[in-house]
């Protein structure tokens, strides 16, 4: 997608190369220049993985429940937000599956917020970031109905209201579930790809008013996006654990 490499790809691999090389090997792949097997995404999700872990320790530097600090509180609102939002999603069992909602939230909005700092790019303006996150997402609803109902009981959702409009339903049910990471992927990427290119054309025209602007959409559409691909992700798993009854 972009020729050009990021800073922080050229110091991985100036001073990575080798292990990159051999972590590839173990999955039967090779970099095309094995000089620079990092590629600009990679480097950027490394980068992103890098923030979301030491995140929680700066939040932890912050607990107290005399005096909690500012990231203290913005982490106390996150997750009830993530745990109010579930429950009207999914119902009242929703705040069970909430960590990983707030995993997917944090990880796609950092991911997303990366693009805002000037020589870096958000990885999930990367088709193969996106493509991760839905995968994972489709797993794991369908992992959580099979938990919640057993496998017969799951797979009943795909065979339609009454029986004998099920050899109809369950094929097009199939292939509505099999759609739904190329959906979460599409607009996920589209978007960040779209706000990214925008952010930089205005950066290049002009270095004042206009790009503040645009970052300040940029950020916007940053939290937009994670909130929308947690949401649909939340309803997924509410319509594979609802019951029939329900």
């Amino acid at each position: 997608m972009h020729e050009h490499e990021l800073w922080f790809t050229a110091l991985l691999n100036q001073y990575l190369a080798g292990p990159a090389n051999s972590a590839m090997a173990l999955v039967g792949q090779h970099a095309h220049d094995a000089a620079k097997p990092w590629t600009n995404y990679n480097s950027m999700l490394l980068l992103s993985l890098l923030v979301m872990l030491v995140l929680p320790w700066l939040v932890r530097g912050t607990l107290s429940m005399d005096k909690p600090g500012k990231l203290s509180q913005l982490g106390e609102l996150f997750v009830e937000f993530i745990k109010g939002h579930s429950k009207e999603v999914i119902g009242h069992d929703g705040p069970k599956y909430r960590f990983w909602f707030m995993t997917m939230f944090l990880g796609i909005l950092i991911m997303n917020l990366v693009g805002l700092v000037p020589t870096l790019e958000s990885p999930t303006m990367y088709p193969a970031v996106p493509l991760g996150f839905a995968v994972a997402s489709f797993f794991y609803y369908n992992a959580m109905g099979v938990k919640e109902q057993g496998l017969l009981g799951h797979l009943k959702h795909f065979a339609g209201p009454v029986m004998w409009l099920a050899p109809l339903m369950f094929p097009l049910e199939i292939i509505s579930h099999l759609i739904r990471p190329m959906s979460l992927t599409i607009r996920l990427y589209a978007n960040m790809f779209a706000g990214e290119q925008i952010t930089i054309s205005f950066i290049e025209l002009t270095k004042y008013v206009i790009p503040v602007v645009f970052m300040a959409l940029h950020f916007f559409v940053s939290f937009l996006q994670a909130y929308i691909f947690t949401t649909l992700s939340m309803a997924y798993v509410g319509g594979a654990v609802a019951h029939e009854d329900h």
